[in-house]
């Protein structure tokens, strides 16, 4: 019979600093199966505020003053819910929100894509409610790609009721269903 006692399997043999090579071996093994982690960062996005266009009668004689508020509601549950899927880096608006708010986002000429670049964008969201009653409002979002000036996705819900809530439920149904579902908002 031959003596083994002397050939000791290399999963048994001490390396230096106590690390033996068959543990040397998996580790290298688990590094080169395990899928890269590396990411790209996700895209810089900036959410500007709402724009009203209030073709009610009682917009007319009594000012869009309710709406005003629901306007700064959705604009920052869409900057809020976005921030927290991970799926964008938000861009803070402060430096270029005065001037937003002075033009009409919606029919400048592409002032939305200098805005959003001066801020370092890579993508940019403007939005538009319409309201022609208090039983028909229409939430609008745009999103586009800061430098092609390419629009990537826009998206449209009715709302029946004038309310904080179904201004809110509206604006979820977009970003659950429209934003952040699957091929939308991404640049593929």
């Amino acid at each position: 019979m031959t003596n083994l006692s002397g050939h000791a399997t290399p999963h048994f043999v001490p390396a230096r600093g106590g690390i033996t090579i068959m543990r040397a071996l998996m580790v290298i093994a688990a590094l080169l199966l395990t899928p890269s982690v590396a990411r790209a960062d996700p895209p810089k996005l900036a959410v500007f505020d709402f724009e009203l266009i209030d073709t009610s009668l009682p917009g007319e004689f009594y000012g869009s003053r309710p709406e005003e508020a629901r306007l700064v509601l959705v604009s920052e549950q869409l900057r809020k819910e976005l921030a927290e899927s991970g799926r964008f880096q938000m861009l803070d608006i402060a430096p270029v929100r005065d001037a937003a708010r002075h033009a009409n986002l919606q029919a400048c000429g592409g002032c939305d894509l200098k805005l959003a670049g001066e801020l370092g964008a890579d993508l940019e969201i403007t939005g538009m409610v319409q309201k022609v009653s208090n039983l028909i409002i229409n939430l609008n979002v745009y999103l586009r790609d800061v430098k092609t000036g390419q629009m990537i996705m826009a998206a449209s819900a009715d709302m029946r009721g004038n309310t904080d809530e179904s201004w809110t439920r509206t604006m979820s149904y977009l970003i659950r269903n429209r934003l952040l579902a699957p091929n939308y908002g991404r640049r593929e």
